[in-house]
């Protein structure tokens, strides 16, 4: 029997709240609402977990990447898959969001099919994989596939579980160029549109996590124009793809 995926939602706007949940719940999921950042809260911390959470920037009581920080801050909350929601037109308010760990973003105003088709791609990334033991090892960074966990020098990075699928898509092909297109389709995730820049900031927090200079990255390398690679040799004397 397939379980019923649970989803909270979080804004203030309650005729689009009302709109969105019922086509949500249409669609076959549960959806629980909250119009604010203390209800929201309130709804994480009590009953079962969520399997997804869509939360507006701009709530009544606050902001929402400070809640977003707060659940990437905590274990539990670490790897739930978020989408933000904002009206606001500035692409820094987007780029912010995703370093401080959301999965997505959805600008308003917005088409429920697309809403749908973002968290259904959030829900199978989430998904939990066939149990795999394989540890990917490269030099002093370990990949450990089961537990879902980076390591450096025997320390958890703290990724959110699209980051962890990101650097796993890009360490499965070591010293090959990945273009952002090839990433998108590895992850299952949407079709990129021509502003969406989220994978590069997305790669920025794996390196603030893996590298030692992440500035001067020895581990994920940008080829201009084309991609990304997975460095084969990253440590000590090694350089180069």
């Amino acid at each position: 029997m397939v379980q019923t995926a649970r989803l909270l939602l979080i804004d203030d706007d309650v005729r689009l709240s009302t709109m969105v949940g019922d086509y949500l719940r249409h669609a076959g999921f549960e959806v629980e609402s909250a119009g604010s950042l203390a209800h929201g809260r309130e709804k994480l911390g009590s009953g079962a977990p969520f399997d997804a959470l869509v939360l507006d920037l701009m709530l009544p009581d606050g902001d929402g990447l400070d809640l977003c920080r707060e659940l990437r801050a905590q274990p539990r909350t670490r790897q739930l898959p978020l989408l933000m929601l904002t009206a606001r037109g500035e692409p820094l308010d987007r780029i912010v969001g995703l370093e401080l760990g959301a999965d997505d973003y959805l600008p308003k105003p917005f088409e429920p099919r697309e809403l749908l088709a973002r968290i259904k791609a959030l829900l199978r990334r989430a998904a939990p994989q066939p149990l795999d033991d394989e540890v990917l090892r490269f030099g002093r960074l370990e990949i450990d596939l089961g537990a879902r966990i980076a390591r450096l020098d025997g320390k958890p990075c703290e990724l959110t579980g699209h980051q962890f699928d990101l650097l796993v898509v890009l360490a499965r092909s070591p010293g090959r160029v990945l273009s952002r297109d090839q990433i998108m389709d590895a992850l299952k995730g949407h079709p990129l549109e021509a502003f969406d820049r989220s994978i590069d900031v997305h790669i920025s927090r794996i390196r603030a996590l893996i590298e030692d200079d992440p500035k001067n990255p020895r581990r994920v390398l940008t080829v201009r124009g084309a991609g990304y690679v997975f460095a084969k040799k990253q440590d000590a004397d090694d350089a180069g793809p």
